[in-house]
């Protein structure tokens, strides 16, 4: 799915003249387009930006033609020349020579090192006639002439200065100076002062006289208003051998987005098969465009993609969908719930859309639906497809203000996993409605209030409504090296249970047994108090380690929550859920995600944190320690799992560094001293190789304990655990050539999860990209152990080819974003 970007400025569509088949383009001529991805300008000096150590995701490369031989142009480039052709009609026309002659002081005649400079315009030639009345002028011998965007040389120029146009003859060479773009002709001539036409030509963004690539056509046209060339009876070449013709050829001078066929892809999948795609893009306007993306697949048929987007002053958004009529495939049904798929609709949608009503007021609406549970395990071409399980969709009415916030409308899911019931699906929440306040009242202190009311809807579950209010008092007392911040909430949480509530159960968990009992209250309800304290102090003193100076501080922190108890275990579990902990749980008022659980508590946690800042306010070292202890043991749990005794919760630690521009290093400890086991590790380390190579290693585990099994009718535990280690790098080789590879592994899985392994050539026109992809189909990186009735993860192995030509567009799209996703810092 592509981002919808500002106004005017949607990414280009760069045209590709080799992105279509002859057969394509022998009914009508084409026009084409290329890279969906928008580059800035490429520039002369290869100018860019260096993606910052430890980034997730970096933005894709432009062209960039720092590898071309240096000041690669056309030998008589005067870079002192002005760049402003507005001056022509007003400025002065400066002559020199060895020897002038001019009978009637109007038409001279020049020889010997001529040079003629009228604003951008300069000429030289060995001998030239030049008319002062008209500016016109007849130059022969070794001719050049540069102009702002443009240069060229010839054995002979006529033309006329005033009018910006001319004709050259004889060993005509000529250079686009934004572009890069260059090469040769029999004759050029110059219509005006943004249009030529070249006969007998030849195109390239490769160094002059070096063109591993180029276009060779009977006539060529530029035109620098439009950004574009267009090529006639024309031929693509591929060091000197032709490789693909076509009668009409349209390809870019600069990044301006314009309609025409985008890069082809092939691929190839267990479920699809072979997959040809080719996407034509319209430029509608500048504030909407659209995408078609025909397909085939060579097991399941013919399929219709695309996508549009629009922008205007109230409203902005994004249709993207996938349909095919009929499937041919038969996939014997991968789980006995899933139906045959073959002869069906398969389709997939996605409406994104944000209106602004009026002031501070807003309707927003994400909505994305598919046919069928098998459509992503089918269709799906990546790891991240695949392994979404649920689609959301959601309509809101939103509003705002300086010291409130408002919303009205629903969510919903849509279970796409073809292993799992749609029972996984969560509640839909139809309606729902929120309301919160902050409003200061008197100096330091806020009157506030969260506030949601919602009614829940699922097949075979109790159904209802629940209202819940956490209004509040709060202060926020501060000086340079203290903060003391006190808080003072009630929560009051009602429900209406729709009729047929007796007929469900919920369960009472202890440590050693698991009871249930069916609901008998229509309206239960919950209310208690909510106090807490957070205090802390800033300590810095001045240091210096290894020659330089550093700013080291020590932040000790105290956080005191109470909330009584009260026994929620007759109240549903619409939408809660118990949240990993973490470095953030350690300041958090309620350890649930929802309102069906609001968690009891007589909690102090101690935590300090340090830093070190560099003279420039750098943090190149965080380290932060801390827990809770629990004066009262924790009674509120979610379902079947019971309630815990414990004195303290993990103790967290956290460590981050990044001490020059070439390392950084991240990682977080949790440790249970009441099981002495190890609840999370993470680590991860980027080591950044020469300009663009970078690389990673990172390990994570993550162990849930005391779990109980539901279907148990006495408790037992089983472990949820995720244990993996990651290696990626881009390993420069030269500065042209450069590995790719990474590798996931899972250890309780015994197998890799994912591997990528690749070479990336770049030269100064020429981008070259093979990679090669091993990935497990319907893993979601959490379940490590097959559960009862649970479908084994598969694999499928994908080989994608990319080539461009710099200046004209991309084959193929696919390989950075995924090398984009799976390696952290590919750029």
């Amino acid at each position: 799915m592509k981002p919808t970007p500002p106004l005017r400025y949607l990414p280009p569509r760069r045209l590709l003249a080799i992105a279509a088949s002859a057969a394509l383009l022998s009914s009508s001529p084409a026009v084409y387009a290329g890279s969906q991805n928008r580059k800035p300008k490429a520039s002369l000096d290869g100018a860019e930006v260096v993606c910052p150590l430890g980034t997730f995701l970096c933005p894709p490369r432009p062209d960039n033609f720092a590898l071309c031989r240096p000041n690669g142009l056309l030998e008589f480039y005067d870079p002192f020349l002005s760049k402003d052709s507005s001056l022509r009609e007003t400025a002065k026309t400066y002559v020199w020579a060895d020897h002038v002659q001019s009978p009637d002081q109007t038409i001279y005649h020049l020889t010997g090192n001529v040079k003629t400079v009228r604003a951008d315009q300069e000429l030289h030639a060995d001998v030239a006639d030049y008319n002062s009345d008209t500016s016109d002028y007849d130059a022969r011998g070794h001719v050049h002439y540069q102009e702002y965007d443009n240069l060229v040389s010839a054995d002979h120029i006529v033309g006329n200065t005033n009018n910006s146009t001319g004709v050259a003859t004889g060993n005509v060479r000529f250079q686009m100076l934004d572009s890069h773009g260059n090469g040769t002709a029999v004759r050029g001539q110059m219509l005006d002062a943004n249009r030529s036409r070249y006969s007998v030509a030849t195109y390239s963004t490769c160094d002059i006289g070096r063109h591993i690539w180029e276009i060779r056509a009977k006539k060529m046209d530029t035109d620098q208003n439009v950004g574009r060339g267009v090529a006639h009876d024309a031929t693509m070449n591929l060091y000197g051998v032709p490789f693909f013709y076509t009668p009409y050829m349209s390809f870019p001078l600069n990044n301006d987005r314009q309609s025409g066929f985008l890069y082809p892809y092939f691929e190839h999948t267990g479920e699809a098969g072979y997959q040809f795609r080719i996407p034509y893009y319209f430029n509608l306007a500048p504030n909407y465009d659209a995408t078609l993306i025909p397909r085939y697949y060579s097991l399941r048929g013919a399929m219709l993609s695309g996508d549009v987007r629009y922008m205007f002053p109230k409203t902005k958004g994004e249709f993207d969908f996938e349909f095919l009529p009929s499937d041919l495939y038969n996939d014997q049904k991968i789980t006995p719930s899933s139906f045959d798929t073959q002869g069906q609709q398969r389709y997939l949608y996605r409406f994104v859309n944000s209106y602004s009503l009026w002031p501070q007021w807003s309707l927003n609406t994400n909505i994305t639906r598919a046919s069928d549970q098998n459509y992503l395990h089918d269709f799906g071409d990546d790891l991240f497809s695949i392994s979404t399980e649920l689609l959301y969709s959601s309509v809101y009415l939103n509003g705002w203000g300086n010291w409130w916030s408002a919303s009205v409308g629903g969510d919903m899911w849509q279970n796409v996993d073809p292993s799992e019931p749609n029972s996984v699906e969560p509640y839909k929440r139809l309606p729902r409605a929120t309301l919160n306040l902050d409003i200061p009242f008197w100096h330091w202190y806020d009157f506030g209030l969260n506030s949601e009311a919602v009614s829940f809807h699922r097949s075979q579950s109790v159904e209802g409504s629940r209202l819940d209010l956490y209004p509040y008092v709060d202060a926020d007392y501060q000086g340079s090296w203290w903060f003391i911040r006190p808080k003072i909430a009630y929560r009051y949480t009602d429900y209406w249970l729709d009729a047929g509530y007796q007929d469900y159960t919920y369960a009472i968990t202890t440590p050693t047994t698991i009871s249930t009992y069916k609901y008998t209250d229509a309206n239960p309800s919950r209310s208690l108090p909510i106090v807490s304290l957070d205090e802390g102090l800033i300590f810095d003193r001045s240091m210096s380690m290894f020659g330089t100076n550093y700013t080291q501080t020590l932040e000790p922190r105290l956080y005191y929550l109470y909330v009584p108890y009260r026994n929620q275990n007759n109240l549903p579990l619409f939408d809660t859920s118990l949240m990993d902990f973490d470095d953030w749980m350690l300041f958090a008022p309620n350890q649930f995600a929802g309102a069906d659980r609001q968690i009891n508590a007589n909690n102090l946690t101690a935590a300090v944190t340090s830093r070190l800042l560099d003279e420039g306010g750098v943090e190149r070292l965080t380290a932060t320690f801390g827990q809770i202890r629990y004066f009262t043991p924790q009674l509120v749990q979610q379902t079947y799992t019971p309630p815990t005794y414990w004195a303290g919760s993990d103790y967290v630690a956290e460590l981050s560094s990044q001490l020059n521009d070439q390392w950084t290093m991240s990682s977080e400890y949790l440790w249970n001293p009441n099981t002495r086991k190890t609840e999370l590790g993470t680590f991860t380390i980027q080591r950044r190789l020469g300009f663009d190579g970078v690389l990673n290693f990172s390990y994570r585990l993550r162990q849930n304990l005391a779990l109980v099994a539901p279907s148990a009718s006495t408790a037992e535990t089983y472990q949820k655990t995720v244990e993996q280690y990651d290696i990626s790098a881009v390993y420069p080789l030269t500065d042209r050539w450069r590995l790719i590879g990474d590798w996931t592994y899972s250890v309780l899985d015994k197998r890799t999860v994912e591997a990528v392994a690749g070479v990336q050539y770049e030269g100064c026109c020429v981008k070259l990209s093979v990679i090669a992809r091993r990935y497990v189909t319907g893993y979601d990186g959490i379940v490590t152990s097959l559960l009862p009735g649970q479908i084994p993860p598969g694999s499928d192995t994908a080989v994608m080819f990319e080539l461009e030509f710099k200046g004209m567009g991309a084959f193929s799209g696919q390989t950075d974003s995924i090398l984009r996703r799976d390696i952290l810092g590919y750029q």
